[in-house]
C-alpha cells in the first residue's frame, strides 16, 4: 500500500499538468479568436447650416469615461451592479475613441465651421469640445428578454484663448432592443446614436 502513495501523487501531479496545459491552449485559442466588428456612423439626416460659414476652428477631445467603458466591446448590463460584454463582438474603435469620430464626422455634416479635427491645425484651436461618457450600454431590463440601451453624453465648448466653459450641455437617449440578440441590440445602438449626434450637431452649429 505504500508503495502505491508515490504514484498515485505521481499521477494525480501529472493529471494536474496536463490540465493546466489545456486550459492555458484554450485560453490562447479563445485569445486568437477574431470578433466580429461592429461601426456606428454619424447621422445621415443632418441639416447643413445653410449659411456662410464660421471662420472657426474647432478640436474634439477624446471623451473621458470610466474603465468599463475605455475599451472597444460592447458593454451589456445584467444588472445596475454588473458590466459585462456581448460574445463575439467588438466595436470598430475603443468607445472613447469612435464617440470622438461621431463627433467629428457630425460637426463636418453641418458644414458650419471652419476646420473641425482631433488636432488643432496651428498651436490651439479656436474652440475645444471637451466630452464626459456618462452611459455607452445596453441595460437588460429585470425579468425580460429585452435591453434599453442608453447614451448619454455630458458635453462642455470651451473656448482655447482663455479656457472658459462657453456652453454645457448633457445629451441622452434610449432605444429599446426586443432582445438581447447581438443585431437586434446593435441596431438599438444605432438608433439612440443618431439622436443623440443629431441634437450635438445642431446645438454646436446653433452655439458656434
Amino acid at each position: 500500500m505504500t508503495l502505491w502513495a508515490p504514484l498515485r501523487s505521481i499521477i494525480a501531479a501529472a493529471s494536474l499538468a496536463v490540465l493546466s496545459g489545456c486550459a492555458a491552449i484554450t485560453a490562447v485559442s479563445d485569445a486568437a479568436t477574431p470578433l466580429d466588428v461592429y461601426e456606428l456612423r454619424a447621422p445621415g439626416g443632418i441639416a447643413p447650416s445653410g449659411g456662410r460659414v464660421s471662420a472657426r476652428d474647432v478640436i474634439v477631445e477624446i471623451p473621458t469615461t470610466s474603465g468599463a467603458l475605455a475599451t472597444d466591446r460592447i458593454m451589456i448590463r445584467p444588472n445596475a451592479l454588473q458590466a459585462q460584454y456581448l460574445p463575439d463582438v467588438r466595436w470598430s474603435e475603443p468607445t472613447p475613441v469612435m464617440i470622438q469620430t461621431l463627433m467629428l464626422r457630425s460637426i463636418e455634416a453641418t458644414g458650419a465651421v471652419r476646420y473641425v479635427g482631433r488636432k488643432p491645425l496651428g498651436v490651439s484651436g479656436d474652440f475645444a469640445i471637451v466630452t464626459e461618457v456618462i452611459d455607452f450600454q445596453a441595460d437588460v431590463v429585470p425579468g425580460t428578454e429585452t435591453a434599453n440601451v442608453q447614451i448619454a453624453l455630458l458635453v462642455r465648448i470651451v473656448r482655447e484663448r482663455d479656457a472658459s466653459i462657453i456652453a454645457s450641455r448633457r445629451f441622452s437617449a434610449i432605444a429599446t432592443a426586443a432582445t438581447t440578440e447581438t443585431s437586434v441590440v446593435i441596431d438599438a445602438f444605432s438608433t439612440a446614436s443618431d439622436q443623440v449626434f443629431d441634437a450635438f450637431a445642431g446645438w454646436v452649429r446653433s452655439t458656434l
